[in-house]
């Protein structure tokens, strides 16, 4: 009889470390599945903008990946560049502020073209001709497959002066490497290898 006690002793606590294991199995699970809920919670809180609507409402407004975004902002700042380093005024004074500007977006390959024209007279031409010269973008085309990446612009160029309009074909290559962002380069981009393949007149027009 006593050994019959002890079996159904021993079967008990057997039976009580199981449920005890058990039990402890589905704490832990539910545990984890709350910890990890919570961290799925988290990452979409992060993904969100709050942006206060004059003060008075509140919207909220996804965020999406930068990296979706970069393609633009590599064509923005290439076109950029290429609006300030090509459009011209017979002011020297703005020719200088505009090229500035542009020296923010490129490495040292945009400065040796800067200066070859200037050696050759060319803004000096501008100024004493009174002639006015803008840039329009027709597009950019840059290989994101490889870094740095490599980009073609096409562009026309309009060369006004009191007699005539002259429209010249701009193309040009260069590559593009990350870089800090700022107020004066807020894509992060800078330009390297810049080099002007074709600038030719393809119309002159009488005014």
């Amino acid at each position: 009889m006593e050994f019959k006690t002890l079996r159904n002793i021993e079967s008990s606590f057997k039976q009580i470390r199981l449920f005890t294991f058990v039990f402890a199995v589905l704490c832990f699970g539910v545990v984890g599945e709350v910890v990890f809920k919570s961290y799925q919670f988290a990452e979409k809180q992060r993904q969100k903008i709050y942006v206060l609507d004059n003060g008075k409402s509140l919207m909220v407004a996804l965020s999406q990946d930068m990296s979706i975004n970069r393609p633009v902002e590599a064509r923005e700042h290439v076109r950029r560049f290429h609006e300030l380093f090509f459009t011209i005024a017979p002011d020297k004074n703005a020719i200088e502020s505009n090229v500035k500007r542009a020296f923010n977006l490129a490495d040292q390959s945009a400065f040796n073209y800067y200066k070859d024209l200037q050696e050759k007279g060319y803004y000096n031409r501008i100024i004493s001709g009174n002639i006015q010269q803008r840039v329009e973008v027709d597009s950019v085309v840059a290989n994101f497959d490889t870094y740095p990446y490599d980009v073609k612009t096409y562009a026309r160029q309009f060369i006004i002066r009191s007699s005539n309009l002259t429209i010249r074909n701009l193309v040009t290559n260069c590559s593009l490497v990350n870089s800090v962002r700022s107020d004066s380069n807020p894509q992060g981009f800078i330009i390297e290898k810049f080099n002007v393949l074709e600038n030719r007149d393809v119309e002159t027009v009488e005014r």
